[in-house]
């Protein structure tokens, strides 16, 4: 190495250095797929079923004296649960074999939801399906019926309406009693407050009959009156109002307090706060929350055997007399061993659940959208009330209706000459 090279590498440290070694290269990162189905999650859960099956057998049917369906049904999930997670493990870390696992345990747990439901509701149809075709099951009542008489004589006009007459005496005194105290336990804490949702949650595990013997003590014992559907719809609030308050509380917790922080901030009272911002964030909700209860009191039987009494013969008035309502028409028909009248206790059945979806799909139209979700008329209205306060703005600050105009000078005031200061020393 001559002079001026050893002279380079002393200024130059990078030169002596030598060249930079090359930095290693990592693979990139590949995100892991949450949900969806791919071919080796499919071949896992083929496999995992295939294999936890085959083991069933092997230990039912030659290892151990096991015997039963229900138990076999159990152990070959477990082994399919087992057996899965440990295909899974093979390509996956160990969240995500949990991930997979829990997927499918939640999902065998909605599928078997799901079937009791249509099982339920298939089975209730199908054995009504001899009442239900026939016009005059919906419009006589079994005054005139026995029970050898065939299915075109009587029908249970009189059960509908006293399930009608009592679910809407029941509704008009929960909605206000049960809205009002809901507001009451989110909008004013404190001892009292706590002390009453105790109470409410005790009685949501209150059962049925004592209510009717409440009622059936108070109403007719105490005051002397005689059964009939409006002391049925005494007994059966009873049964919604917990229902309505604890599901109506939890869903006015949901509203953002940002909402009622604005509105308080702007000088609105609390009531006005509660109407105007708090129930119609909610309003969605509270719907659910009277599904709920109405769910709870329309299929009823004990508070209304106990309170209205029974009868075949159609009764519209719900303060005297006594008055049948479906679930109780149910009972009472499937007591016969008449086919017959097995048929309409099942039509009947059939017709009470209609009724609930009815007024299921009734509920969620007055209830609306979730909050932010407006419908094509809620929207116009909101763009109509919009205009409006634009107008009403721009004649406020039109010239001549100024509010912070100064006022008109008068003609004294105007003629009189200023003073000069000291003038009137």
């Amino acid at each position: 190495m001559t002079v001026v090279e050893e002279n380079l590498l002393a200024e130059n440290p990078v030169l002596a250095a030598g060249p930079p070694a090359p930095e290693p290269t990592l693979p990139p990162d590949r995100p892991r797929r949450i949900g969806g189905v791919s071919r080796s999650g499919v071949l896992s859960l083929t496999g995992a079923a295939a294999s936890g099956l085959c083991v069933t057998i092997l230990l039912y049917g030659e290892l151990a004296p096991f015997s039963g369906a229900l138990g076999f049904t159990l152990t070959a999930y477990l082994f399919f649960l087992a057996i899965y997670a440990v295909l899974t493990g093979f390509e996956e870390d160990g969240q995500a074999v949990r991930d997979r696992v829990m997927t499918v345990v939640l999902w065998t747990a909605a599928t078997l939801l799901f079937s009791a439901l249509v099982l339920v509701v298939g089975f209730t149809a199908w054995r009504g399906r001899e009442a239900l075709p026939h016009g005059n099951f919906f419009t006589q009542d079994m005054q005139a019926a026995g029970p050898l008489d065939p299915l075109t004589n009587g029908g249970i006009a009189h059960a509908m309406l006293g399930t009608l007459t009592m679910t809407a005496i029941a509704l008009a005194i929960t909605i206000p009693l049960g809205l009002a105290c809901a507001v009451y336990l989110n909008q004013i804490p404190g001892r009292f407050s706590r002390f009453v949702r105790t109470i409410v949650e005790a009685m949501t595990a209150l059962p049925s009959i004592v209510a009717g013997l409440m009622v059936y003590a108070v109403w007719i014992l105490g005051l002397g009156m005689q059964k009939s559907g409006l002391a049925a719809g005494f007994a059966i609030s009873v049964m919604m109002l917990p229902i309505v308050i604890r599901a109506s509380d939890v869903v006015l917790r949901l509203v953002p307090g940002t909402l009622t922080e604005a509105a308080e901030a702007l000088g609105a009272p609390r009531w006005r706060t509660v109407w105007h911002v708090v129930l119609p964030t909610a309003r969605s909700g509270l719907a659910t929350a009277v599904i709920l209860g109405t769910a709870r009191g329309i299929g009823e039987t004990s508070p209304v055997l106990l309170t209205a009494g029974f009868t075949a013969a159609l009764n519209t008035d719900p303060t005297s007399g006594p008055m049948v309502s479906l679930p109780l028409a149910v009972f009472n028909f499937v007591k016969s061993p008449q086919p017959t009248m097995i048929a309409r206790g099942f039509g009947a059945a059939a017709v009470l659940m209609a009724l609930v979806l009815v007024l299921f799909v009734i509920a969620r139209v007055i209830g609306g959208r979730g909050p932010g979700h407006q419908t094509r008329r809620q929207a116009r209205r909101t763009a109509r009330a919009s205009r409006q306060d634009v107008a009403r703005f721009d004649e406020l600050h039109a010239p001549g209706l100024s509010l912070f105009e100064a006022a008109p000078r008068t003609e004294a005031s105007a003629t009189a000459a200023p003073t000069a200061p000291g003038e009137n020393d």
